[in-house]
């Protein structure tokens, strides 16, 4: 049965979902990458697809900005359509001045200015933490294909114009490696639900030195981390 922000029929989903924030990079995911991709979600305007990779089926799907939205989206998809992997694929701004423009994050940990986890956690702190088979799969096949990843902890904020002028240099004091919105609450709901979970990201800014990709550059980088993901879920 459809979801209140789902409208699919059962089985519209492959088991491994990925997720882009952006709806019209689920459309270009999918007809860019992916083979026979169909339509199977449109509600609100947030696009979900399923098809084939080198003959593996596997859904994109928008999950919106920030852990709230993305949260909704996760938990219909595993509870009411059997997904079992969420790979987040997105971008992040870099809080280290040495890591390049287009180097790929995998999240192997996300902390939080959000209180998500702690809800579900009864007030304690809860570790939030990638699938580790996943990290391991994705982190095989960027080595076997000569591309910079870095594996590491990023911070998952709810506010894109944190007014806090500390928290960057904490943030770098404390070895993270990058900003982004959804990894934290992606994470948390991943272990309350027992599903597997990843944020994979490419650094599309660097919040230290101030550069940032060009439109073009961000769709070749991010092309290029969905294929890595792509190619470890094979």
């Amino acid at each position: 049965m459809s979801t209140p922000h789902i409208g699919a029929p059962p089985g519209a989903f492959a088991e491994s979902v990925l997720l882009p924030g952006d709806p019209t990079r689920a459309r270009h995911i999918a007809e860019r990458l992916l083979e026979d991709a169909r339509l199977v979600t449109d509600v609100r305007n947030m696009l979900g697809y399923t098809g084939r990779y080198r003959g593996v089926p596997v859904s994109v799907m928008g999950s919106g900005m920030g852990i709230p939205s993305c949260s909704i989206y996760a938990t219909e998809l595993v509870r009411s359509y059997g997904v079992r992997r969420l790979v987040r694929v997105g971008t992040c701004g870099a809080v280290r001045a040495d890591l390049p423009l287009g180097a790929i994050v995998l999240a192997q940990g996300a902390g939080t200015d959000s209180n998500v986890n702690r809800l579900r956690f009864r007030g304690y702190d809860m570790p939030a933490l990638a699938s580790f088979e996943l990290l391991a799969r994705v982190a095989r096949t960027a080595e076997r294909a000569g591309l910079d990843a870095h594996v590491g902890s990023v911070f998952s904020s709810d506010l894109f114009y944190h007014p806090d002028p500390e928290l960057l240099p904490l943030l770098e004091r404390s070895g993270m490696l990058g900003v982004e919105m959804e990894a934290a609450g992606l994470y948390g709901l991943a272990a309350e639900l027992g599903v597997e979970a990843l944020a994979v990201l490419t650094v599309s800014d660097n919040l230290r030195t101030g550069a940032a990709m060009s439109v073009q550059e961000r769709e070749r980088g991010v092309d290029t981390m969905t294929r890595l993901v792509l190619d470890s879920l094979l």
